[in-house]
This record gives C-alpha cells, structure tokens and sequence, in this order.
C-alpha cells in the first residue's frame, strides 16, 4: 500500500463517519434478531479497576436499560504488560485515587493475596456467573476480597466449588480466550457493540452512547463518569494564580517543573502534550520533556490487539478534547530518529515542548512524512527553527545517550510507560491523571500563603 494513502485510510478507519455507520449496522442487526442492550463485562478478582467498576454498575442499570453478560477471568496475557509488576503497584495507587474521585469502598493497603486464593474465588465468581444474582454475589465477595475480610469470604464461598478449583478451569480459559479474541487484553473491560470501555475512565463513553441511543431510564441524562477532566484548568482562577505566583516570588519559592516522559510514537503522548501545554501555561510552571525510544524500538513487542486499542481509544479521546487526530503517518525509524535529533535544538532555542507537539501533530492528525525531507522542514519551519542549522544535526546520534537515560530515570521514578507526568513527588502515569498534577501545582501554589 502507498505510504501517501495511509493517512487517508486511517482517518476514514479512526473517522466518525465510518463508527457511525458500524454503530447503525449494529443496532439494526441487536433489533432485528429482537436481542435486548446486553454489555459484556471482563472482571478479576486480584483488578482494582474490576473492583471499583463493579460498585457502579447497580446505578448505571439503575439509569439505563440495559443487561449485563458477565465473564470472570484471572490470567494476565503476559505479553501485553512490559513491567506487570510496576504495572500492579500503580494499578492499586490509582484505585486508590479513583475510589476518592467517586467515593468508592478501596482499601489503604493492598489485601493479602496468593495464587491459590485467587484461583479459589474465581471459581466461585464462575460457579455464580450461570446462575441469577452475580453482580450482587460478585460484589460482596470482591468487597470482602479487598477488605482482607476472611470471614465474609468464609462465608460467602461454596467449599464443594472451591475444592474443585480445576473443574472450573475450561470455563474460565474460555471466557480469557473470548476477551483476547474480541481484541482486547484488560479486566474492568465492558464491551458493547464491539466497542471497549475500560472500567470508571472510560465509562462516560458509554454513557453518551446510551445517551444517544434513548434508553436512559429518567430524563437525567448528565454525564457521570468524567471526573478525570471535568476540572481541568478550572481548579483554580487566573487572577489566584497570578496572585500566588506573586507570593511565590516574594518568599523566593522556586518553580517546580511539570517533567513528562514522552514518545513521538506513542498517540496518548500527544494528547498529554498538548493538554500538559495548557495546563503548564494556564499556571504558569515550567515544562520539561524527556522523550525516550519506543517500545518497538527497544525491541520490545507490542501486540496487535494493544496498538488496535490504543488507536480507536486515543482516538475518542482526542474527540472529547477537540484535538486533532486521525490521518497517521507512522514516524517509526527514521521519523522517530529525526524528531529526536532535533530536539536539542528546538530546547535551545526556547522551543522543546512547542517542537515536539508539532511533530506530533503533524504524524499524528496531518499525515506529515517526518521521514521526508519535504515533511522533516515542514515540521522544523513552522515552529520557526532554521532548516539550514536543523539539517545537519540529523546525522548526529548524540540524542542516544540522553534518550536511554531518560528510561532509565522513568523506571527509577517506578513508572515504565508513557506519557507520565511527574511534580515534585506526585508521580502518574498517562494522560488520564493530568488532573493529578494539577491538583499538585494547586497545592504547591497554595503553600505561599
């Protein structure tokens, strides 16, 4: 296929013109065969994120008629989780997080947990999913799971079904083998009409869907699950800002940076960049990015059912934050390379982060050829750096060294992917939990008073 109509292709794939149309089908086909409003929902016991979904889900049928089909599942697909453990260490923090944004039931601490207490009530959690009563069975049990509540899981499991753990080993290989063959790879998944939505951050999409489709059940059809950015730039006025800048300044408190790890290759990272952007201005706080290679690139694997994912779901999200998305020219290799090997310049010259969002705009919403000459002085003279000094840096491989160090200094911050942000001591991870680092810079700006 020509790399001039990939662009296109992706834009019309990733366009929401061509879901609409898939959206429709759908429905016509779940009405004609007379089939209700049926989600599909992936739990694990050891998932913070199925344990906070699963609180929600008695109000969200409350405000939606629709039937859930729930899949219990446990094995991680060890080849979507580069650094699984540093992954579950953030996983709980989150939660924690998650569970203050809505006021949810999660404990302080991670419960006691083992490879045989798990197994034990998965059986359980599939001896209930082919009986009525699973959402309430399953939330009493995963409550008593994650309160370290050893009673209440005494008395809430069925000891013939959990004596026989490997009776129940064929069924729950068989729901693992319909999540992956659906296309996905995460617990706290809801699938409807071959869409994803992934537990609390996600469900906002559903619920506009649902929206959409008329089958709310009261005439309040506001938007619950979107704590993550509904504040976003609002969590503190202009004129505050300014005014604490000024104590600042007068106490002599230095500027705590906002500092991102980052990819050119990585779409989430170009919408963390631009909102990043925003927020750093809005409060007036430094920004400094620290691109590493990607995963690709430092030969890692990155399965297909991953990438499909991220593409369709940075894709909504850019929706939601009026970014442009869509016509992709893949800047892996050489337009990864180039990208990096100016990046000096650009910080020399003031312009780092304004570089690196264009570049990213232009691979990821323009379908600009970073890998071209025609593209690479596009992308280095719009942001007004000198295409006569640029273009002899491209041979320099320098950028190497500082790269590496940057992933070395990810993983010694305990975080393995990109985009994560970092603010003094609050460290996150991706493009969801900017509203983290603005609470931050909020309660950094508030201690000059």
């Amino acid at each position: 296929m020509s790399s001039v109509l990939v662009p296109y292709i992706a834009s019309v794939i990733l366009g929401t013109r061509l879901l609409n149309i898939k959206r429709a089908v759908f429905e016509f086909g779940r009405k004609f065969s007379g089939k209700p409003h049926t989600v599909t929902v992936y739990l694990s016991i050891n998932d913070p994120y199925s344990y906070l979904l699963l609180q929600v889900l008695h109000e969200f049928q409350s405000r939606y008629s629709v039937e859930y089909e729930f899949r219990t599942v446990l094995n991680k697909q060890q080849d979507m989780f580069p650094a699984l453990q540093l992954w579950q260490q953030n996983s709980f923090n989150d939660g924690v997080y998650l569970a203050n944004s809505y006021l949810l039931d999660f404990p302080t601490v991670p419960p006691e947990s083992s490879a045989d207490r798990d197994a034990r009530l998965t059986a359980q959690l599939l001896h209930w999913e082919l009986q009525p009563g699973y959402l309430g069975n399953a939330l009493n049990l995963f409550k008593a799971y994650w309160q370290d509540d050893d009673f209440a899981i005494e008395r809430l499991i069925s000891p013939p079904v959990c004596k026989n753990v490997e009776c129940y080993q064929h069924h729950l290989a068989a729901n693992e083998k319909l999540l992956k063959d659906s296309g996905h790879y995460l617990s706290a998944m809801m699938h409807y009409g071959n869409e994803w939505y992934w537990g609390l951050d996600r469900l906002q999409y559903l619920e506009r869907r649902f929206n959409d489709l008329g089958i709310y059940k009261n005439s309040d059809i506001s938007i619950k699950y979107d704590a993550n950015h509904r504040y976003f730039c609002q969590r503190m006025s202009e004129d505050d800002v300014l005014t604490q800048q000024d104590k600042q300044a007068a106490h002599k408190v230095n500027k705590t940076p906002i500092e991102m790890y980052w990819s050119i290759r990585s779409p989430y990272s170009y919408l963390a960049i631009v909102r990043i952007r925003q927020l750093a201005n809005y409060y007036k706080v430094p920004l400094i990015v620290k691109p590493v290679l990607p995963m690709i690139m430092r030969r890692m694997q990155v399965p297909k059912n991953k990438t499909n994912y991220i593409a369709s779901d940075a894709s909504r999200e850019a929706n939601q934050y009026h970014i442009p998305f869509g016509r992709i020219a893949d800047p892996l290799g050489r337009g990864v390379k180039n990208c990096y090997a100016l990046y000096d310049l650009a910080t020399s010259q003031g312009k780092g982060a304004e570089f690196l969002e264009s570049y990213a705009r232009g691979v990821w919403s323009e379908g600009i050829r970073s890998d071209t000459v025609e593209g690479l002085k596009t992308l280095v003279e719009r942001v007004g750096l000198n295409w006569q000094e640029a273009e002899p840096l491209l041979k320099n491989n320098s950028w190497r060294v500082w790269a590496q160090r940057n992933l070395a200094e990810l993983y010694s911050n305990n975080l393995w992917g990109v985009p994560s942000l970092k603010y003094g001591d609050v460290k996150v991870f991706g493009q969801d939990r900017i509203d983290c680092i603005e609470q931050a810079i909020v309660n950094h700006l508030n201690q000059a008073d």
